[in-house]
């Protein structure tokens, strides 16, 4: 079932990215905040499980509304900060984050491949947008989900595959 889910993005044009077709689905999640939905997100390994710091590692987020830009740096230094994750390389993420990602509209989707060289592929919509090759950023960045410490532990769950 797994395979078959990542089958049909795949079909339909949504992954892209090299590695897409390699993984498994761990698990997806929506996010809503009151009564409005966020996004979809789906994360993938080679074997269908995840463990902090593997490679290579796919984590997909569908957009269900639409975010500038800024407002998405935002959140990520937000949820560094509430997670009090801090790293002196911080301040060049964001920028370089700033630099690759968008203004989202809906259906759009934003994936990071996390390589086997350890370097961090950005995606949008299915297009190759920006690396960031220090090898600290995507596991950093994965952790504002998939953390024990993140703020949505309901989320992170089902991230996770843990119903």
């Amino acid at each position: 079932m797994k395979t078959l889910a990542a089958t049909l993005l795949l079909v339909l044009g949504v992954s892209g990215g090299a590695l897409a077709s390699e993984l498994e689905l761990v698990g997806e999640a929506r996010l809503k905040v009151l009564f409005w939905p966020v996004y979809e997100s789906r994360l993938y390994s080679t074997d269908g499980s995840y463990q902090s710091g593997q490679r290579p590692l796919r984590l997909e987020i569908r957009y269900l509304m639409n975010i500038d830009s800024d407002d998405l740096v935002e959140r990520t230094a937000a949820e560094w900060q509430a997670q009090q994750r801090y790293h002196p390389n911080q301040a060049q993420w964001l920028k370089t984050l700033s630099q690759i990602w968008p203004d989202v509209r809906e259906n759009d989707v934003i994936a990071l491949e996390l390589r086997e060289d350890r370097s961090s592929e950005f995606y949008v919509n299915g297009r190759p947008a920006g690396t960031i090759p220090d090898p600290l950023f995507g596991q950093q960045f994965l952790d504002i989900w998939l953390s024990p410490d993140t703020t949505r532990p309901q989320l992170r769950a089902q991230l996770l595959g843990q119903r």
